[in-house]
């Protein structure tokens, strides 16, 4: 009897929730009563859209211990982050940017633009963990950046930072703090105010929401200058008629989140332990193993297997995983993160990433096991003939 293909990359995108669904499926016209409004609209076509919005708005706020007012939406995490750096900047004298070395590709870039328009860059280290390197933080808090911007979660470690001390700690030194909790949101609890962040970036599609839709919440104290102007939606931060249908399908998606967080959080910890054990029995090296991270991500490498060709054997063999970011995966070179971790590069290019959600179960994983074992013994030996 053959299985169905099985999807363990969860941190890459979701499945769209049925819940998640079924609201936005009359923004579409495909449920009655069909909705179909301009929330910037007077009359009740309009008045409908933007009651949604609203909703949808206090749905993300609650979800992060936020309040409504402070959700500017996005197109996704990508838009809110260099909504956050690149409108930020705009406003003040060009300055020190300072971003941990292992943030995301939308973080790293727009900060590399800064440069270029007079800021000072500055990549603060990271330990052999991906952890923040504290001696290289106290010395980037001594240099006294304007901006500051440091990720939640790793999305390809699953690695969780102090946020909170680091905030904290930015803050005193006269810093904006940003983190980009993309990763975090559904993962582990996700609170703006206890954070004592000054803004934070998520998006819909991590969390079994649409793709398409983000947020940036921001404290109102944050002075932000669009990227985007016209007709002044967001508070005048991001114009543009809303997508409706995608936000309603955001603030669902993230009440969905929040009520799952702590029981999927237990329940995927005992899967992603019982596989990395699993691996290790098979000579695996799992990466930041000693550091806090999330409960459903194992990013691992085995000596002397290419990460690309691997994955590519297990995607023919019905597992979808990967070999590191989504977002960077058109790009040959060995994972950033790990580099910046003082992995060797031959070991790096190794690296898979196996990421879990509300759908994977003990059995998919023992079926993952065997098959990454028939497959790694296949290049093994093939590995020596070649020899």
């Amino acid at each position: 009897m053959g299985f169905a293909p099985v999807y363990l990359d969860w941190n890459a995108t979701t499945p769209l929730d049925p819940a998640v669904r079924d609201a936005m499926l009359p923004w579409l016209g495909a449920a009655e009563p069909a909705r179909f409004g301009n929330a910037s609209s007077r009359h009740e076509y309009g008045r409908q859209a933007r009651a949604a919005v609203d909703e949808a708005r206090a749905r993300v706020a609650a979800a992060v211990g936020a309040h409504a007012t402070e959700v500017v939406f996005t197109s996704g995490g990508s838009e809110a982050n260099n909504l956050f750096l690149k409108g930020a900047a705009a406003t003040m004298k060009a300055g020190l940017v300072a971003i941990g070395a292992i943030e995301h590709p939308c973080v790293r870039e727009p900060a590399r633009q800064l440069r270029r328009a007079g800021w000072v860059l500055r990549e603060i280290a990271v330990d052999a963990d991906g952890r923040i390197d504290a001696a290289d933080w106290r010395a980037t808090l001594e240099a006294r950046p304007a901006l500051v911007s440091v990720m939640m979660a790793n999305n390809e470690t699953g690695v969780l930072q102090d946020v909170a001390v680091l905030a904290r700690e930015a803050r005193g030194a006269g810093a904006w703090f940003h983190t980009d909790a993309v990763q975090a949101l559904g993962k582990v609890a996700v609170d703006f105010r206890a954070l004592g962040v000054n803004a934070m970036t998520l998006s819909a599609h991590k969390i079994g929401g649409p793709l398409g839709a983000g947020a940036l919440v921001v404290d109102k104290r944050v002075e932000l200058a669009p990227l985007i102007a016209g007709g002044g939606q967001e508070r005048g931060l991001r114009s543009g008629t809303e997508n409706v249908a995608a936000i309603v399908g955001f603030g669902v998606a993230c009440a969905q989140a929040a009520a799952r967080q702590a029981g999927e959080a237990a329940r995927l910890a005992v899967l992603r332990d019982e596989l990395e054990a699993a691996l290790c029995q098979l000579g695996a090296r799992v990466f930041s193993a000693a550091a806090p991270r999330l409960p459903n991500t194992v990013f691992f490498a085995l000596a002397h297997i290419d990460g690309e060709t691997l994955v590519g054997k297990l995607d023919r063999a019905g597992f979808a995983c990967a070999s590191g970011s989504a977002c960077s995966s058109a790009n040959p070179e060995p994972s950033h993160t790990l580099l910046a971790m003082g992995v060797a590069p031959d070991v790096a290019r190794g690296a898979v990433r196996v990421s879990l959600g509300r759908t994977t179960t003990a059995d998919e994983l023992r079926r993952f096991v065997a098959t990454f074992a028939a497959v790694v013994h296949e290049l093994k030996n093939l590995a020596s003939v070649a020899a």
